[in-house]
C-alpha cells in the first residue's frame, strides 16, 4: 500500500506543530477514540417515511474522544488526542480543526477512510447515531510515547466495539495502569451494552480496572448502576436531573445541574462534563469536580453543540 497522507498547506501544518509543541511538557488529559465528521440532520416535524421531510443538516467535528480533548483544551488544560483518521481532505481538515483547538494532535494516525456519523436529531433535541467509524477502528501499534507526561487516560468504551482500536485500547489502558496514569472510561451507549451483552460489560470494565466510570441515565439503568462501579468514581449523568455520584465505601450524592432554556441539540454535552471533571481536581473533590463539569456542560450548549467543518475550504 502506498503512502496516502494528505499534504496540508502550510497554514495547516504551522496550526497543528503549535498546537504540538506547546503541550509537550506536561499533558492533564490524553483521550483515546474517534476523531469523525459528525453529519448532523434536525428535523421539527415526524419523519415522512418513503417521501420528503425539511431539515437542517450541518457537517461538524466528531467523535467522543476528540470531543472530549477539545473541550479541556477550551478549558486551558494540556490535552492530547490519540486515533486515527483517514489519509483523505476531510481527515486533514478534522485534524487541523482539532489542532486550532489547542490540542496535541501529534499521536494521530493518518490512513485509510474518515468516518461520518449522521446524528438525527428530533424536536425535543433527542438524538439518534447512525454510525460509520471508518479508519477510527484500525489504528494499531501502539507507542509508549502516547502517555508521556500524562496525568489521565480517558477512553470511550465504543474503542472496544470492535477493529484494531479495541486491542489498542486494552494495551495503552495497561501501560497507563503501570504508569499510575489514572484512567477514566465513558460506558457511551446502550446500544454498544446491548451488542456486547450486559454481562461482558461488566467483565470488562472489571479488567480495564478504572479510577472513573461515566454513564448516562439509560446507561445506568442498563447496567443497574446503583453504586460504585469497579471501586471506581462513578458519575451518572441524567441530562437536566441532578448529577449522581457514586464513590468507593461511600454515600452516594446528588449534585444539582444548573437551569439552561431553549437547548435543541444536546449533542456533546456528555463529553463536555467528562472534559470538565477530568480537568478539574477531582481525585481530591469529585463533587467540586462535578460543579466544574456542569459549567463546561452549560458553557458548551450555550455556545452551540459543535463547530462546523467546511469540506470546501482547505484545512487551517
Amino acid at each position: 500500500m502506498g503512502d496516502h497522507r494528505l499534504i496540508l498547506p502550510r497554514i495547516a501544518r504551522s496550526v497543528i506543530r503549535r498546537a504540538n509543541v506547546r503541550h509537550r511538557l506536561t499533558v492533564v488529559l490524553a483521550t483515546l477514540g474517534d476523531l469523525v465528521e459528525d453529519l448532523v440532520v434536525s428535523v421539527h416535524d415526524p419523519l415522512n417515511i418513503g417521501s420528503d421531510t425539511r431539515a437542517v443538516i450541518g457537517r461538524r467535528r466528531g467523535g467522543s474522544a476528540a470531543n472530549v480533548a477539545a473541550t479541556a483544551a477550551r478549558l486551558g488544560h494540556p490535552t492530547r488526542f490519540v486515533g486515527q483518521v483517514g489519509a483523505d481532505p476531510i481527515g486533514g481538515a478534522l485534524v487541523a480543526e482539532l489542532a486550532a483547538t489547542g490540542v496535541d494532535v501529534s499521536c494521530v494516525r493518518r490512513s485509510g477512510r474518515t468516518g461520518t456519523i449522521a446524528v438525527l436529531v428530533d424536536a425535543t433535541g433527542e438524538r439518534t447515531m447512525l454510525t460509520d467509524r471508518g479508519a477510527s477502528v484500525e489504528l494499531s501499534d501502539p507507542e509508549r510515547r502516547w502517555l508521556d507526561d500524562v496525568a489521565t487516560l480517558h477512553v470511550p468504551l465504543y474503542s472496544f466495539a470492535g477493529g484494531e482500536i479495541a486491542a489498542t485500547a486494552s494495551t495503552l489502558i495497561r501501560w497507563a495502569h503501570a504508569r499510575t496514569v489514572a484512567v477514566s472510561i465513558d460506558v457511551s451507549s446502550v446500544a454498544l451494552i446491548d451488542e456486547l451483552g450486559v454481562e461482558a460489560v461488566r467483565t470488562l470494565v472489571d479488567r480495564l480496572a478504572p479510577d472513573v466510570v461515566f454513564a448516562n441515565a439509560a446507561e445506568a439503568l442498563a447496567l443497574e448502576i446503583d453504586a460504585s462501579v469497579s471501586g471506581a468514581i462513578t458519575i451518572v449523568k441524567r441530562g437536566a436531573a441532578s448529577t449522581l455520584i457514586h464513590r468507593p465505601a461511600r454515600r452516594s450524592v446528588e449534585v444539582p445541574v444548573p437551569r439552561l432554556d431553549g437547548v435543541l441539540d444536546t449533542t456533546g454535552a456528555g463529553d463536555a462534563l467528562a472534559a470538565g471533571y477530568l480537568t478539574a481536581p477531582w481525585q481530591d473533590d469529585p463533587v467540586g469536580a462535578v460543579d466544574d463539569a456542569h459549567r463546561a456542560a452549560r458553557s458548551h450548549l450555550a455556545q452551540g453543540a459543535g463547530r462546523t467543518v467546511d469540506r470546501d475550504r482547505p484545512p487551517g
